[in-house]
């Protein structure tokens, strides 16, 4: 399938991004409660829950930002970032001493949805077909 457009780029980046970070959290669930009971399955599922977060933040931000000026762009972007970073260490620190959290579960499937969700970015884009154009 050939994209064409930003819009569906980044569609699909998000379809696929939701689809690989949904089977994460089922792998990533049964393995979780499997090595650390209910606490694993719970951890896992926040693990997912919070990649898929900022995994769409990006899309949506990089997506929102295509529509404005380029420092316009780079704000939004920026600017996402930022709020993603700061969302993220806070998030950390309040789960940080919660009880049902397994630390490596949690762990292991952020890094398995990020890193997945940047191979699915990088063959999206290297496939699609937009048109540049030079004045």
């Amino acid at each position: 399938m050939t994209i064409a457009t930003t819009g569906q780029v980044f569609t699909r980046v998000l379809k696929l991004g939701a689809l690989l970070i949904a089977a994460i959290a089922v792998l990533g669930g049964a393995i979780g409660y499997a090595v650390a009971g209910q606490n694993g399955l719970v951890s896992a599922l926040i693990g997912s829950g919070l990649a898929l977060l900022f995994v769409s933040m990006t899309a949506l931000s990089v997506q929102l930002g295509a529509k404005l000026p380029l420092a316009g762009f780079f704000g939004v972007v920026m600017g996402g970032w930022l709020l993603k970073l700061v969302g993220f260490i806070i998030t950390m620190a309040l789960l940080k001493s919660a009880d049902f959290i397994n630390g490596p579960v949690l762990f292991f499937t952020i890094v398995a949805s990020v890193l997945g969700a940047l191979a699915i970015d990088a063959v999206v884009v290297m496939r699609s077909r937009i048109p540049t154009y030079q004045k």
